[in-house]
């Protein structure tokens, strides 16, 4: 398993178009995903539940990865939060 705290650093936040790309990176993987904020969990493959997480900009989410391509399942997703999940701002 690997875990790491990740900073949303794009200007709306985890809203639905970036929700919807987090999942889609991580359905690209076959390792479970698990995303936490002040207690909540939510599978990283539900756009709903890691919406309902409210992650604004600023905001620190813990992401769990399990299995046999976690750490690169984990690299991918560090990649696409810290590219502002592609929206430039």
């Amino acid at each position: 398993m690997v875990e790491r705290v990740l900073k949303i650093v794009n200007e709306k936040g985890l809203h639905a178009r970036a929700s919807a790309k987090f999942v889609e990176v991580a359905e690209g993987f076959k390792s479970r995903v698990t995303v936490s904020k002040d207690g909540m969990d939510a599978s990283g493959d539900s756009i709903m539940g890691l919406l309902m997480l409210a992650a604004s900009r600023g905001t620190s989410i813990n992401v769990k990865t399990d299995g046999d391509d976690a750490e690169a399942a984990m690299e991918a997703l560090d990649a696409l939060v810290a590219d502002k999940f592609g929206e430039g701002f």
